[in-house]
C-alpha cells in the first residue's frame, strides 16, 4: 500500500523540486539551453534518483553526500543533452550561440523571430554583433534577450496589448543597438 501514502503535496513536492534541480543544472552549464519545462522537471527527477542511487550503491549515508551526487548527475544529463542531442559544444564560442536542434528550440526561435531578433546571428553574449563588446556589457545582452522574451509573455498572456508590445520592444532593441554601439565605439 505504498501508492496509498503517496498524496498530492508529495507529487508537487516532488515536481517542485526536480524543477528546481534541473534548473541548477542548466545554469551550471554555459550557453542558452531552451527546453520545455517537462524537461527540466524529468532532469532534475532523472538526476536526483539516478545519482543518489549511485551515492547509495556506493555505502555512503549521508544525506548532502547523496543530494551533491543527485545534482552532479542533472548536471550530466545537461551536458549529455546538449552534446548529443543539440549537437553543440560545451565550451568556446559555439557553446554561446543559440541551438538549432532539441526539445522546444522551434518554438524558442520563433519567440525570438517575433520579437526581431535573428537566432543565427546571436553572438556568444547574446545580442548580434556582441563579439565585439566589451565584456561588461554580456549582461546587458542577456538581460535584453531576457526582456524580449518576457514582452513576447506578456503579449500572448494579454497583458500588454498590440501598440504597448511594439513600443516596449521597440525601446529594448533601441536601448541594446545603442548599447552595442557604444561598446563598439560607434556611438
Amino acid at each position: 500500500m505504498l501508492l496509498a501514502s503517496v498524496t498530492l503535496g508529495t507529487v508537487l513536492g516532488v515536481l517542485v523540486l526536480g524543477f528546481v534541480t534541473g534548473a541548477l543544472a542548466r545554469l551550471a552549464v554555459p550557453g542558452p539551453d531552451p527546453m520545455p519545462i517537462w524537461l527540466t522537471i524529468a532532469i532534475g527527477i532523472v538526476g536526483s534518483l539516478g545519482g543518489g542511487a549511485i551515492a547509495l550503491g556506493a555505502g555512503s549515508r549521508n544525506a548532502y553526500v547523496i543530494n551533491t551526487a543527485g545534482f552532479v548527475a542533472a548536471i550530466a544529463l545537461v551536458v549529455l543533452y546538449r552534446r548529443f542531442v543539440q549537437k553543440r559544444p560545451l565550451t568556446g564560442p559555439e557553446a554561446f550561440r543559440f541551438p538549432k536542434r532539441g526539445f522546444g528550440v522551434e518554438q524558442a526561435r520563433e519567440r525570438l523571430n517575433r520579437a526581431g531578433i535573428d537566432p543565427d546571428a546571436i553572438g556568444p553574449l547574446g545580442l548580434p554583433g556582441a563579439a565585439a563588446q566589451s565584456p561588461p556589457a554580456e549582461a546587458d545582452g542577456l538581460e535584453t534577450v531576457d526582456l524580449l522574451h518576457k514582452l513576447v509573455d506578456l503579449h500572448e498572456a494579454g497583458v500588454l496589448t498590440d501598440e504597448e508590445y511594439e513600443a516596449k520592444r521597440n525601446f529594448v532593441v533601441e536601448r541594446a543597438r545603442s548599447s552595442t554601439q557604444a561598446g563598439n565605439g560607434e556611438g
